[in-house]
């Protein structure tokens, strides 16, 4: 299982207030593109374990053209727990599933 960390800052969704999402970093990006041999579900998304402080869950990430990179969505559960709101950088554990 490949992990990666880093932090990235919440924004939301500008077609609605309903989206929250966080963008992978260029680096994180790149390796992930270069390493992924899990076929693509629908949108192109790939399967990913996530944990922001004590809260750990499953999703996938999307391409995003726009910022050339991957996005993540933040349930508001998880931002609940984690006393997030947009414009927060929160510290991400990243694992592409196997």
């Amino acid at each position: 299982m490949v992990t990666f960390e880093f932090q990235a800052a919440l924004w939301e969704a500008t077609s609605t207030s309903f989206w929250v999402f966080l963008s992978l970093p260029t680096d994180v990006t790149d390796e992930i593109r270069e390493r992924s041999t899990v076929p693509r579900r629908g949108f192109g998304s790939i399967p990913v374990t996530v944990s922001i402080g004590n809260t750990s869950w499953t999703t996938s990430i999307f391409p995003d053209s726009k910022r050339n990179s991957y996005v993540l969505p933040v349930k508001k559960a998880v931002r609940t727990q984690q006393g997030l709101a947009v414009g927060d950088t929160a510290a991400i554990v990243l694992s592409l599933e196997p």
